[in-house]
């Protein structure tokens, strides 16, 4: 039996080996069939998308302001500030109050002007004064401005603790976006100015990436800058380039039509210490600037320098815009802020407006009801 097993085997082999050789004689072997099914691929993985927050309900109104210098040592006002804002206080009431604070509250530092120096100012407001601003019911102060480091960095710590002890935002340090909430609304609000102490203005591509950044944190975006040349013959709005005293104060038009782009709902000018025109730019209002709020004893006055406004606007939660009013205001005195009766500043936005702006000119009523 184990030769038959053999033989057996043998035999197979001998078969294989000879089918073997004919596939080779006859060409290549015939395919085989087998299962081509591939396997499914895994399903992809769900890309989870950002949840979009609905815009709140609601409005938000907003009270913004030009210049203010409460006086600077020795130069104070007679009651130590306690009235300087009596005169426009009622007109400031808002859920957020925004004021730019030319100079420092602080003591300390050391003066930026050189010794006998003629033609440079610095300003040194005492810290306590911080408490009149928010009497008068200010909510945030920018600080993105050519004096916010008059006293270099102790008077700027000095300044921010003067605030910070009344409970005041700021805003306008670089990267900086100061958030208030009003209910439910959260409103970002970003200073711009042309020093290395501030957010940058000139620089508008990172001004408009900073302007993203709060668009995704908040609701609203109020972008407040100090920027273009200064002087009672700077009302108009060039387009290019501003300088003034060799420095680049910006391209205000380029920056602020960017900064909507970007986000902002709001744009509140300052820095020429004159009213400038108002304009639309993709239904978001631009001020380009708000002139000298209040400066005791520290700017020149007269003429177009003495006219100021308040500008209050009302938004929604998405940031449009629902209404608008300018209220008209003065420097009286030694610079102290007051309501103008003859409702001066009326009349000279409407007039820039349209002269630097044409269609896209903010109409100012002669209440001071502003509209497109």
């Amino acid at each position: 039996m184990r030769v038959v097993a053999l033989a057996l085997r043998a035999g197979a082999v001998v078969t294989l080996l000879a089918l073997a050789i004919a596939a080779v004689v006859d060409g290549p072997p015939r395919a085989v069939a087998v299962n081509t099914r591939a396997t499914p691929p895994p399903p992809p993985t769900p890309v989870t998308q950002p949840v979009k927050r609905p815009p709140p309900s609601g409005l938000v109104t907003i009270a913004a302001t030009g210049d203010i210098v409460m006086g600077s040592t020795p130069n104070l006002p007679p009651d130590g500030g306690r009235s300087f804002f009596s005169g426009v206080q009622a007109d400031l009431a808002a859920d957020v109050v925004l004021g730019n604070l030319e100079g420092t509250l602080s003591v300390g530092g050391s003066s930026k002007c050189g010794a006998g120096s003629t033609n440079c100012f610095a300003f040194h407001t005492p810290p306590g004064y911080a408490r009149w601003l928010a009497q008068a019911r200010f909510t945030v102060m920018n600080l993105a401005n050519n004096h916010a480091y008059d006293f270099g960095a102790e008077g700027l710590r000095e300044t921010l603790a003067a605030l910070d002890g009344v409970g005041l935002l700021w805003t306008g340090r670089p990267g900086q976006i100061t958030i208030q909430r009003v209910g439910a609304i959260r409103v970002a609000l970003v200073g711009f100015a042309s020093y290395r102490w501030a957010a940058p203005l000139t620089n508008v591509p990172a001004a408009a990436r900073l302007v993203r950044k709060a668009a995704r944190r908040a609701d609203v975006v109020v972008v407040t800058m100090h920027g273009g040349a200064e002087g009672v013959d700077r009302q108009r709005v060039a387009r290019g380039v501003e300088t003034y005293l060799g420095e680049n104060r910006g391209n205000l038009v380029r920056f602020t039509h960017a900064v909507v782009d970007a986000g902002a709902d709001l744009v509140a000018g300052h820095g020429p210490h004159v009213l400038r025109g108002m304009e639309w730019y993709k239904g978001r209002l631009i001020a380009y600037s708000l002139g000298n709020f209040a400066g005791y004893k520290v700017f020149s006055l007269g003429g177009p320098l003495s006219v100021s406004a308040i500008l209050r606007v009302t938004l929604r939660g998405d940031g449009a815009f629902e209404t608008g009013t300018l209220v008209p205001t003065r420097l009286v005195g030694d610079g102290v802020p007051a309501l103008d009766p003859a409702e001066t500043a009326h009349g000279v936005v409407r007039t820039l407006s349209r002269q630097d702006f044409g269609a896209r000119g903010v109409k100012v009523a002669p209440t001071g009801v502003l509209s497109r």
